[in-house]
C-alpha cells in the first residue's frame, strides 16, 4: 500500500517561515556581494554563504532548532521547482545545433566523469550515497545535480554536505584555474568555450569563466553546458529505477520509477522546443528558477561541517580533486577531438 502524504497545516507552514525566511535573506546578501564580485557565481556565493553559516556555533544551534524545518524545505522542494524550471533554459533545437560529434563527444565526457568518480569514490571507500552523489555533481551540474540525484536516493543530508562542498570548491578554482591554461593549451577562443562548457560543474561558474574569451566562446560553452545538463534526467531515472529494485529486494517503500521532478524538467525541455514561449516569459522563470535553487543551495551548504572534512573527509577531498583533474582531462581530450 502506498504512504498517503501528510496534509500541509498552517502549523507546518509557520515552522518552515522561519527557515524559509533566512534562506531568502541569505540570497539577498549574496547577491549584494556578487554585486561586488561579479567573477564568483550569484549560486556559488548561496553555497559559500551556507557553508559560512553553519559554521558559527550559535547560528548551527538555530539552524538544528528554528531554522530546520525551513532549511529542509528548500534544500528539497525548492531545488526540485528549480530544477524544473531548469529545463526552459534547454531547447533540442540548439543542442542539436553542436553537430553530432560535439553532441556525442559531451555524452561520453559526462558518462566517463560519472564513472570514473564513482569509481574513485568506491576506491577510496567514501560512505553511503557519496560515490554516487560526488559523481553526479561533478559530471552534471554541480550542487543542484547533487540535489536532484539525493531525493531519488534518499540520501541523508550529512551525506550530501561533503560532495556540495568539493563541487563548490572545484568550480570556483576552475573560475581562476581554467583562464589560466587558456593560451599555454594553445586553444582558440571557441576552443576555450568548448572546453570551459564541458568540464565546469555549475552553470553560474560556466558563464563566469567562459565569458572571458566573449560573446561566442560564452553562447558555445552555455549549450555544451546545457547538454551536460540534458543528461541529469535519464541518470537520475536510472538510479531511481536502481534504487526502487533494492527497495523491493529489502522490502522498503519503493520510489517511483521517474521522480515527478525529473518529469517535470523534461517536460519543460520540450515545451520550449515546440513552442514560441515569449521571452519576457523565459526571462521571469529564469529569475524564479535562480531564486528557488539559491535557496536550496544555501540551505544545502548550511549543512557542510567543515570540522568533520577537515578531520575525517581527507578521502573525500582526494576524490574531489582527482574528480576534477579527471574531467578536465576528458573535457579537453573532447575538445582535441572536435579540432
Amino acid at each position: 500500500m502506498g504512504v498517503t502524504a501528510a496534509p500541509v497545516t498552517p502549523s507546518v507552514w509557520r515552522s518552515r517561515a522561519p527557515g524559509i525566511g533566512l534562506a531568502a535573506a541569505a540570497v539577498l546578501v549574496a547577491a549584494g556581494l556578487h554585486a561586488l564580485l561579479p567573477a564568483l557565481p550569484l549560486l556559488t556565493i548561496c553555497v559559500l554563504l551556507g557553508i559560512a553559516c553553519g559554521q558559527v556555533p550559535a547560528v548551527r544551534r538555530l539552524l538544528d532548532s528554528l531554522f530546520a524545518a525551513g532549511i529542509a524545505f528548500s534544500a528539497r522542494r525548492l531545488m526540485r521547482i528549480g530544477i524544473v524550471l531548469l529545463g526552459l533554459k534547454l531547447s533540442l533545437v540548439d543542442i542539436a545545433g553542436l553537430g553530432w560529434g560535439v553532441f556525442l563527444s559531451t555524452v561520453a565526457v559526462v558518462l566517463l566523469s560519472f564513472g570514473g568518480t564513482w569509481l574513485l569514490g568506491r576506491l577510496f571507500r567514501l560512505p553511503g550515497r557519496e560515490p554516487l552523489l560526488l559523481a553526479t555533481g561533478f559530471a552534471i551540474c554541480g550542487a543542484s545535480a547533487i540535489g536532484a540525484m539525493a531525493g531519488v536516493v534518499r540520501a541523508k543530508h550529512s551525506e550530501q554536505a561533503s560532495p556540495v562542498a568539493l563541487v563548490t570548491l572545484c568550480g570556483t578554482l576552475a573560475i581562476f584555474v581554467l583562464p589560466a591554461l587558456w593560451h599555454p593549451l594553445g586553444l582558440d577562443a571557441l576552443g576555450f568555450g568548448h572546453w570551459v562548457g564541458a568540464g565546469v560543474h555549475d552553470v553560474g561558474q560556466v558563464v563566469a569563466t567562459a565569458q572571458l574569451a566573449g560573446s561566442g566562446a560564452l553562447a558555445l560553452a552555455l549549450v555544451v553546458k546545457l547538454t551536460r545538463v540534458l543528461m541529469l534526467a535519464p541518470i537520475v531515472a536510472v538510479a531511481g529505477v536502481v534504487e526502487r529494485r533494492r527497495a523491493v529486494t529489502t522490502g522498503g517503500a519503493r520510489p517511483p520509477v521517474v521522480p515527478l521532478f525529473v518529469a517535470g524538467f523534461v517536460g519543460a525541455m520540450l515545451l520550449n522546443t515546440v513552442l514560441p514561449i515569449p521571452e519576457p516569459v523565459l526571462s521571469a522563470a529564469d529569475v524564479v528558477q535562480t531564486l528557488l535553487l539559491a535557496m536550496a543551495l544555501f540551505a544545502l551548504g548550511a549543512a557542510v561541517n567543515l570540522r568533520r572534512l577537515g578531520t575525517t573527509g581527507w578521502r573525500a577531498l582526494a576524490v574531489g580533486l582527482l574528480a576534477w583533474l579527471l574531467i578536465a582531462g576528458l573535457a579537453f581530450a573532447a575538445v582535441s577531438l572536435a579540432g
